[in-house]
Parts: C-alpha cells; structure tokens; sequence
C-alpha cells in the first residue's frame, strides 16, 4: 500500500511536471518563433530598403554624370559667348573706324564737289567765250593774221595749243575725280554693309548661345533638385536602414536571451524532477498519497490539497489571539506548491513555524510575500527561482503545531515578525 501511494505521488509528480514543462515549452517556442518571424520582416524590409537605397545612388549617379556632360556643355558656350564678344567688339570697331573713313571720305568728297564746282564753273566761262567767238573756242584766222611776226605766230600758237589742252585735261580731271570719288563711296558703303551684316550675325549667334545656356541652365538647376531629392530619400532611407539594423540586432539578442532562458528553464525544470522525484522515493511517512492542487488562472494559487482547519483571524488559544493565515489540513503524503512565480527568499527550520519556505512575488510592479509552515520537508533552498504550481515541499506537523497541517501566510509586501503586513489569503487566492 505504501509502495503503490507513493508510486502514484511520483506518477503524478511526473505527469504534472511534464504538462507543465510541455505548456512551457509551447509558450517558449511561440515566442522564439514570435522573434524569428519579426528578424525575418526586419530583414526582409531592410533588404527593401538596401535596393532602393542602390536605386537611389544609381539615380544620382546617373544625374551626377548628366550635370558633368551639361557643364562641359556650359563651359564651351561660355568659351564660344565670350569668342563672340570678342568678335562683336572688333565688328564694332572695324563699323567705327569705317564710319570714321566714311566721315574723312564726306571731307574728301566735299573738296573734291567744291573742286568739281570750280571746274564747271572754268568750264562754263570756256563756253561763254566759246559762245562769243561764235561757237568756237579758239579763231585760229584771228590768230594767225594778227600776229605782228613768225615768232608772234609760234607764241600764239603755243598759246592756243595750251588752252586746247587745258580744256581737255580740265575734263579728263572732271571725269577721274567723279570716278574715284564714286568708287570711293560705293566701297565705303559695301565695307559698312559687310561689317553691319557680320555684327548682326555675331549677334544673333550671341542670342542664341545665350537662350541654350540658359535652358541648359534650367535644365541643371532642374537636375540639381531632382539630385537633391534623391539625396534627401537616401539619407531618410538610410536612417530608417539603420533603424532596422538596430531592430535586428536587438532581435537577435532577444532571441539569444530566449534561447538561453528555455535551456535554464528546461535545466531547471529536470533538475526540479529529480528533486521531487528522488524526495518522493525517500519519502518514508506513512498513509495515503494527494496530489498537487490544479493551476488555476490570476497570479496566485491554492497551495495545498485539504479542507481548512482554520480562517485568517482570531482565534482564541493563539498566543496573541491572532491567527496570520489559513491552515489547511489533509491526512497522509500531501505535496505543497508555490502559490506563485517567485524567487525563494528564505528556506529554513524554525521552533516555531518547523520547516518553513518564504518565498518574494512580484507581480505588476508590486511586492508580494507568502510563507510555507509546518512541512515535513523542504525541496526547494534559498535564492532559488519557482514558478507557480511547483512543488516545494510537503505537508508535516513539525513546529509549534498540531497535527498534520500546511500554515499558509499572506504579505502585501515584505515578511514581518509583528505580521503588520499580513492580509487574508482569500483576498487572492479562492480556496
């Protein structure tokens, strides 16, 4: 009968064990899965992001290689405008220096008409006298009979002969001076004319040139924005590239610590086992086995099976007349658990409680402390971490106590001896 009680304590034992560690394991797995999947869309956006940050740099590369061919562009119209100016300026000056020939050439031509003048005016006295003498300029009978002698005759045939060819040579001037003086003018002209017609060239060359710089201008001014933009959505891109590589990393952290976390959990949880599995065999008190107590939902826990022997409150043959907890009793190998996930703050035997467990809970922020007595043995030592559910030791008399009982206290807060801090275990736990 014993054999088969604390076969079935261990059974139990085991089966709690392993529905919570596989419960645990599941938790455990969803989480880390949890962790991958988010490394996994944090590095499928940064692989996102990496490609449109290469998307972004070809675009400014391509922008950076079309500014350059515009520059080279800007730079040889620069060259040309100013090769233009250069060639307007001396068309202006070639224009200034021909209309200052042309000013010298109205003072030559204005000689040359008063010139021109005084010879018609020479020649319109010849044909006076010419008109006189009846039609003929020279009355060579006159002259011939009126000389006084042979030499008179050659003097004033000598005379005649000059005036003859005076006349002529008045008229051949006449005709040369109008000749040079028409040619003069029409080379004049032309020469304006060619330097006016260039000028005007250049300067439409110059309009041009200058309506190509400033489109191309506007061009570059257009790809500067554009560069600029591309440059403001790879900075953001890299920032948020660098955002995601912090996620990672953390991520990556988050799931080391996981990792390491299921494996102190999963070591801790077979070391438990053997704890409870090798107090179980070493168990040597009699009567029926129990089992532990269902998990039940919220933060706290009943942490033994049994009826209650005794309510939270007065009570008469205590020594103070203050009972500081519940009492629950049950006859024969009774496990008792930890009320809640917590870290053992004391495990030690005392005349009073006998074998006691304290143990610290923090729960949202606040301090919890509950207190295990009277056990018949303790599983689980100081500092030692527990989680709700898990057996801690079992049920005794030892201690100021009477018959077989688990003292269960409850703090809001740390331990005291005055108890100022005890609160009924109901207000947490439904028993």
């Amino acid at each position: 009968m014993k054999r088969r009680s604390l076969l079935s304590i261990t059974l139990a034992s085991v089966l709690g064990i392993g529905s919570v560690l596989a419960y645990q394991s599941d938790a455990f797995a969803s989480k880390l899965s949890d962790l991958q999947n988010q490394k996994k869309n944090v590095e499928s956006k940064s692989s996102t992001i990496k490609s449109d940050i290469n998307e972004k740099d070809q675009g400014i590369k391509e922008i950076q290689g079309k500014q350059n061919t515009l520059e080279n562009e800007l730079a040889s119209l620069d060259i040309k405008i100013a090769t233009t100016d250069e060639q307007i300026q001396e068309k202006q000056q070639q224009i200034k220096e021909a209309q200052q020939a042309i000013d010298k050439l109205k003072t030559e031509i204005s000689v040359l008409k008063k010139r021109i003048e005084e010879r018609n005016q020479l020649l319109d006295q010849r044909a006076r006298a010419i008109q006189t003498n009846g039609g003929s300029s020279v009355n060579f009978l006159d002259v011939i009979l009126g000389s006084d002698s042979f030499a008179d005759l050659l003097d004033r045939m000598s005379a005649v002969t000059t005036l003859v060819n005076a006349d002529k040579q008045i008229i051949e001037e006449q005709k040369k001076d109008q000749a040079e003086l028409e040619k003069k003018q029409a080379d004049v002209e032309k020469k304006l004319k060619t330097l006016e017609e260039m000028q005007a060239k250049l300067q439409s060359m110059k309009i041009e040139m200058n309506q190509q710089k400033a489109r191309k201008n506007q061009i570059m001014k257009e790809l500067g924005k554009q560069k600029k933009q591309l440059e403001n959505d790879k900075l953001s891109l890299e920032e948020e590239q660098s955002i995601l590589s912090a996620q990672k990393s953390a991520i990556e952290k988050a799931i080391k610590l996981e990792k390491d976390r299921i494996a102190e959990q999963e070591r801790l949880a077979k070391q438990r086992q053997r704890q409870q599995q090798q107090s179980q065999h070493s168990y040597s008190g009699g009567g029926s086995s129990s089992g532990t107590p269902p998990v039940s939902s919220g933060s706290f826990m009943r942490p033994a099976q049994g009826y209650i022997s005794s309510e939270f409150g007065n009570r008469s043959f205590d020594a103070d007349g203050f009972h500081s907890g519940i009492d629950i009793a049950k006859g024969g190998t009774v496990p008792i658990v930890a009320a809640g996930d917590g870290v053992v703050t004391r495990s030690y035997f005392s005349s009073s409680y006998g074998n006691a467990i304290f143990i610290t809970h923090s729960v949202n922020g606040q301090i919890y402390t509950t207190v295990y007595a009277h056990m018949s043995s303790r599983l689980v030592g100081d500092s030692t971490p527990v989680h709700k559910g898990q057996i801690i030791g079992y049920m005794g008399s030892t201690g100021q106590a009477y018959g077989q009982h688990l003292h269960f206290e409850f703090y809001v807060g740390p331990w005291t001896a005055s108890h100022s801090n005890a609160v009924n275990p109901r207000n947490y736990i439904s028993f």
